[in-house]
């Protein structure tokens, strides 16, 4: 068992490897050359970004929308009918309103194919916990099954197989989930670290990006030995496969960017820990 978690924990660390790094920085370089109207000089964060302007944007897919576009389709292929049962089945089952579901993905977008999954959300922090164990019970009883191929998606558990279709399901704040605005911090990398610590809150852990409040901060080397006024109050995650990967109480081994964080509006000064900041190929959040 060892052996094999260590083969899929090194397989997926390829892949982000890939992805935050070596992708993201041919992407940027990419985007400045070809088209520099898509690069945006963030002044809160000190760094460029790949960002669309306001004037490109033709449309928004929001997933409420989408799942009510869905609704309204006279003649539904069989993937858009699953998808709909799907969605009042576990509404019925979870006593979640469908007006909290919502769909993203191919299906959203009307390119999928018979093959494609079926890819649903759920607004808010509560409905995805009730969601989260809505779906255990499901399984539980045989009516849904787990779809997991590492020990990320063992953790994670938020994808699975309804009738011989695999799902997966993600959550998205709703407007008072939302505490912070653009421009109300501004974020100075420190330097990278490894450390160990325990989850104290969850809340906004099943986001992205994904929160973690923590406490027990021990450094994994050396380099990561803080003095009292920097040790991190929160590990923020980027890269959407470590959403929802740790429970409050549980330990996590992070990699990640040591940030200097300062609120605009009161001065007020934390520090911070994200995963995903596209600079190195070492940043990850492992449960343990």
């Amino acid at each position: 068992m060892e052996r094999a978690w260590k083969y899929g924990k090194t397989r997926l660390y390829r892949a982000e490897k890939l992805y935050t790094a070596q992708n993201y920085q041919t992407f940027l370089k990419t985007f400045c050359k070809n088209f520099p109207d898509y690069v945006f000089f963030d002044p809160f964060r000190g760094k460029e970004v790949i960002s669309a302007p306001l004037s490109s944007v033709e449309k928004v897919y929001v997933p409420k929308e989408c799942l009510g576009f869905l609704t309204e389709i006279k003649r539904k292929d069989s993937l858009q009918e699953l998808t709909l049962r799907f969605i009042n089945f576990l509404s019925a089952k979870s006593d979640i309103a469908v007006e909290d579901f919502g769909v993203h993905g191919s299906i959203a977008l009307g390119m999928h194919s018979a093959k494609s999954d079926i890819d649903i959300v759920v607004y808010s922090s509560q409905n995805f916990r009730k969601l989260e164990k809505t779906i255990e019970r499901l399984v539980e009883n045989g009516a849904l099954s787990y779809v997991i191929s590492n020990r990320l998606d063992a953790a994670r558990r938020f994808k699975g197989r309804y009738m011989h279709k695999i799902f997966m399901y993600n959550a998205i704040r709703k407007p008072e989930e939302i505490h912070s605005k653009y421009g109300m911090y501004k974020y100075v990398p420190v330097k990278p670290i490894n450390f160990h610590c325990t989850i104290t809150d969850d809340s906004e852990a099943m986001f992205r990006p994904a929160i973690y409040k923590i406490e027990n901060y021990k450094p994994a080397d050396t380099v990561s030995v803080l003095p009292k006024e920097m040790i991190p109050e929160l590990v923020v995650s980027m890269i959407g496969c470590y959403r929802n990967v740790a429970k409050r109480g549980d330990k996590i081994r992070v990699s990640g960017m040591l940030e200097h964080v300062e609120n605009l509006e009161n001065s007020e000064v934390f520090h911070q820990v994200v995963v995903g900041t596209g600079t190195s190929e070492e940043e990850h959040i492992w449960p343990l």
